[in-house]
């Protein structure tokens, strides 16, 4: 967990000079442009008409890499820095070609549209970081061009109505929302409910103590709310991602992790010791299944898999810390 707040292995944006921001963009380009004929070479057999589209994608992409090199050349001289984006802390990732070769049409269309709005991003924040005039209106050109881009559904000559319109509008709105509550508050619910399995009941079993059980659960649950709610919300400003504000993140992952501890520590306030054990486990057993239904419903994991992956590693560290509780 730490390790992801005090990593030296990448660097910060803000920190990247002109020349490494230029050499991380022609490199991004080239990653993109790859991309997009990796997804018509999986799409050329069914949807031909869908393949060409991506090949048109990727010779754009290529445009832009040969101007962002030809204004490096000018600017810094023919050596280009070893710079990509996994070298850069909140990068956005690309999925690599054996995942994307599996990738239904419909998921190719969203990632490709994503890589856009990632790629738009980047400029926009690259041109607000350089003085040089050239280095500025060439990101800027770049950004527009990302931005203007026609949507894939479009230039795939579908239709669009007012109706699509708000339809496309909704689903940002709707990405929005999972990229800055969902997906970092279930992060917490999952490490609150489950990282704090094992000390809560092998505390409990090992002493007989519901109060002390109770003070061990808490100062985990809140231990871990802290400290995830922290590394959310540093490892990550938002602003290439795209994932929206880290305090937002942070207080989403932090408050879920917590909950998500307190839930099973909280039976143990009832002084009968089996009394809160019991109600303690069946409270378990709904926040794993709970669990399983907001990967199932926000995360689109199916139902069977979120739960044999939840349920089970939930259950083996339950019964990890009754095990050392009584050994």
């Amino acid at each position: 967990m730490f390790s992801r707040l005090f990593a030296r292995s990448t660097r910060s944006f803000l920190s990247l000079s002109d020349q490494e921001i230029l050499a991380l963009a022609i490199a991004s380009e080239e990653d993109d442009g790859r991309i997009y004929l990796a997804y018509a070479h999986a799409l050329r057999d069914k949807y031909p008409q869908s393949a060409k589209v991506f090949e048109e994608m990727a010779e754009e992409e290529s445009h832009h890499r040969q101007a962002l090199i030809d204004l490096h050349v000018a600017r810094f001289g023919s050596r280009i820095p070893l710079i990509r984006r996994e070298h850069v802390r909140d990068f956005p990732e690309r999925k690599p070609d054996w995942l994307i070769a599996e990738m239904p049409i419909e998921k190719a269309r969203t990632e490709a549209e994503a890589m856009e709005a990632a790629a738009h991003r980047f400029y926009l924040e690259a041109a607000a970081r350089t003085r040089d005039a050239a280095t500025r209106k060439l990101l800027g050109d770049l950004a527009i061009a990302e931005k203007t881009h026609e949507s894939l559904a479009r230039r795939l000559g579908e239709r669009h109505t007012p109706a699509d319109v708000r339809a496309d509008e909704d689903e940002t709105s709707h990405r929005q929302f999972i990229l800055t509550y969902v997906q970092p508050g279930l992060a917490g619910l999952m490490d609150g409910s489950v990282s704090t399995l094992a000390p809560i009941f092998a505390a409990a079993f090992a002493t007989q103590d519901t109060w002390q059980t109770f003070l061990v659960g808490l100062s985990a649950s809140v231990g871990a709310g802290i400290s995830m709610g922290f590394t959310e919300a540093a490892h990550d400003d938002g602003r290439l991602s795209g994932r929206g504000s880290p305090v937002k993140r942070g207080l989403a992952s932090g408050i879920m992790t917590a909950l998500g501890g307190l839930g099973h520590a909280l039976p143990y306030l009832i002084p009968h010791f089996w009394t809160a054990t019991v109600t303690a486990v069946a409270i378990v057993f709904f926040e794993l299944w709970a669990i399983a239904f907001i990967q199932n419903r926000f995360m689109e994991t199916p139902f069977l898999r979120a739960a044999f992956q939840v349920v089970l590693g939930g259950g083996l560290v339950l019964a990890a810390g009754i095990v050392i509780g009584n050994a």
